[in-house]
């Protein structure tokens, strides 16, 4: 009996000895997919918030109509590259903590 519980525990610790190596490649990808997420997340508001200071400038008269256009449009299309990104990454990345399991 004894013999058997000592195989039994050696097995355990045999088994979280190998599977830790796994495990810590899933935390550091699921990190690096966080990273990414909230690096796109921080140029999606830093765009929008151009955005806005192009309304702004335009309202206040700093700048043509025809400028404002352009900037806008060119504004515009780098915002909706930015939010493909986010939506091409993996959903299940998104609202979900750094090494939390799946």
């Amino acid at each position: 009996m004894e013999y058997a519980l000592a195989l039994l525990i050696l097995a355990a610790l045999v088994a979280v000895f190998v599977s830790v190596p796994l495990r810590r490649d899933e935390i550091a990808a699921d990190a690096a997919a966080a990273d990414r997420r909230a690096e796109l997340e921080a140029a999606k508001e830093a765009k929008y918030r151009e955005i806005r200071d192009a309304e702004l400038d335009f309202r206040m008269g700093k700048v043509s109509k025809a400028d404002h256009r352009a900037t806008d449009r060119e504004l515009r299309g780098q915002a909706i590259e930015i939010l493909e990104r986010l939506d091409a990454l993996e959903p299940e990345t998104a609202g979900r903590p750094a090494g939390e399991a799946r």
